[in-house]
């Protein structure tokens, strides 16, 4: 097979990049290879993956790479060497050429590689009774009798996919794949046909982001466990192992952090190209492993349910950015009983300026997806509370007095509506989705320029002036008639917190 077939990941232009403006003006490619990426990074502004799932792996899998390449894997003292390297203002040249090139590890970048194909699973082609289809393989595609989601397409007509966009897709699969039904496997006669969800299904995921994708790599390490020590056989990625896993047993697939970052899926993929191997006509797509690999992961926030079992916070393409920053730069947020994600605690030794940028999908366990999701921030992580623990506490302060002036204008109007209508109950209503559609983003640019400015003083009477504006116009339809004017009244008061419970006489 030759390497054009085998589609060679370390230069094949499969990574969409925004360049930096000190980039030379003549030497700005729309999509370079991974070792063009790591010799490139401090010229790279961002990456330009269009598909937010798949740039959240990704990051992943670049943040292994780069604890690889730079040796801060095998760091004895992790932050005065990651602190050399930001001072070197770019990746040694060497380093990634000894990694990308090393003879044991070269092959295993291939897409279509025959043995390794990389991030896949070339037993499926026997193991599996038939192909999901390319449908199937490209998330943003309806396949069987799903709705269409953003493109048409037909099984009976798929159309082929190129290399570099399967290759995102095949991210998505092995981070946010569905669990239920897939395409049956047998191995050593156990033959199943169901898989669990992947580690990253329904979660929104959170990563620091600098000015180049430099910074944005180096401050998206978290720090590793001091009390730990891997040798050099002790946490490969899935590339990096001598051999293919054992689909009936999860020991020794995730013993470390890059371990935990790149081999961490419950979904196997083989993608089958074409003959020019410039696209992909078909795949396979089944489960990985009977066993649930524990969920364990360092850009999720992770909460505590009413039954103490922690859980990652849901990707909600209805919930803007700022609902979640005091929950990035508080170990202890207001209100909340949540752990931030780790790789916070110490992103703003490598800049100040770092933004935060979430991506996922609003999704279900299953097969359901709603909406991408894809925000940023401004520049805020040097508010974060081991910079400046005051202004953090402050940021939290602002957070909460946005959300109670929204949960109340939302019982008001649910409670209005209901007096109104004659309701059994106070619920979900035409008001109520009216008042959420104009408060929330009207919050949101209160709560920006408020951080902006640092004005802090006043929060709680300006986000409820917003919410009695909202209030006033959403249930102005009733004030004409004296019952629409008294349920909209009576129901006002929960803008202010309610009617004060009396004290039952002892």
């Amino acid at each position: 097979m030759s390497a054009p077939e085998l589609y060679d990941l370390r230069v094949e232009p499969v990574l969409p990049v925004r360049w930096a403006d000190h980039a030379p003006a003549d030497d700005r490619p729309e999509a370079v290879g991974m070792q063009e990426l790591f010799l490139r990074a401090h010229e790279i502004s961002a990456l330009a993956v269009p598909l937010p799932p798949a740039l959240s792996a990704l990051y992943r899998i670049l943040y292994a790479l780069t604890a690889r390449i730079t040796g801060l894997d095998r760091s004895n003292d992790w932050h005065e060497d990651r602190f050399t390297i930001l001072d070197a203002g770019c990746f040694n040249s060497e380093d990634i050429s000894a990694y990308f090139e090393d003879p044991d590890r070269a092959e295993r970048f291939r897409l279509y590689d025959p043995q390794y194909p990389f991030l896949q699973d070339p037993r499926l082609a026997a193991e599996c009774d038939k192909p999901a289809g390319v449908n199937k393989l490209v998330t943003t595609r309806p396949s069987g009798s799903n709705h269409a989601w953003f493109e048409h397409t037909a099984d009976a007509r798929p159309e082929r996919v190129g290399s570099a966009e399967a290759f995102l897709h095949l991210l998505v699969w092995r981070y946010y794949g569905p669990s239920g039904r897939c395409s049956a496997r047998t191995v050593r006669g156990l033959k199943e046909a169901n898989s669990t969800a992947g580690p990253l299904r329904t979660a929104l995921s959170y990563h620091p982001v600098g000015e180049t994708l430099f910074e944005t790599l180096l401050a998206g390490l978290a720090e590793p466990d001091v009390a730990r020590q891997y040798g050099p056989g002790d946490d490969l990625c899935p590339w990096e192992r001598p051999d293919l896993p054992d689909p009936l047993s999860i020991k020794g697939t995730v013993t470390g952090p890059l371990s935990g970052l790149t081999a961490r899926t419950q979904h196997a993929v083989l993608l089958v190209p074409d003959a020019s191997g410039a696209s992909v006509g078909d795949a396979f797509i089944t489960w990985a492993y009977r066993e649930r690999i524990p969920r364990e992961d360092d850009y999720l926030i992770w909460q505590v349910s009413q039954a103490g079992n922690p859980y990652a916070r849901y990707a909600d393409s209805q919930r803007a950015l700022w609902r979640d920053l005091d929950a990035l730069l508080l170990s202890e947020p207001p209100g909340l009983q949540i752990s931030r994600p780790r790789v916070f605690r110490t992103a703003v030794d490598v800049s100040e300026n770092l933004r935060v940028q979430a991506l996922g999908i609003h999704q279900e366990g299953q097969a359901k997806d709603t909406q991408l999701v894809s925000s940023s921030t401004p520049p805020v992580l040097g508010l974060v509370q081991e910079r400046d623990v005051e202004r953090a506490r402050l940021v939290g302060q602002l957070r909460v007095h946005g959300e109670q002036a929204g949960a109340r204008l939302l019982r008001a109007t649910k409670l209005a509506w209901a007096s109104f209508s004659n309701a059994r109950k106070a619920g979900d209503c035409a008001w109520s989705a009216q008042a959420a559609a104009r408060y929330w983003p009207a919050a949101e640019a209160e709560f920006w320029k408020r951080l902006e400015e640092r004005h802090f003083d006043g929060s709680a009477r300006a986000f409820r002036a917003i919410a009695e504006q909202v209030y006033d116009h959403v249930t102005e339809t009733a004030a004409g008639s004296m019952r629409g004017a008294r349920a909209r009244e009576s129901a006002r008061i929960e803008l202010y917190g309610g009617r004060r419970k009396q004290r039952t006489a002892q």
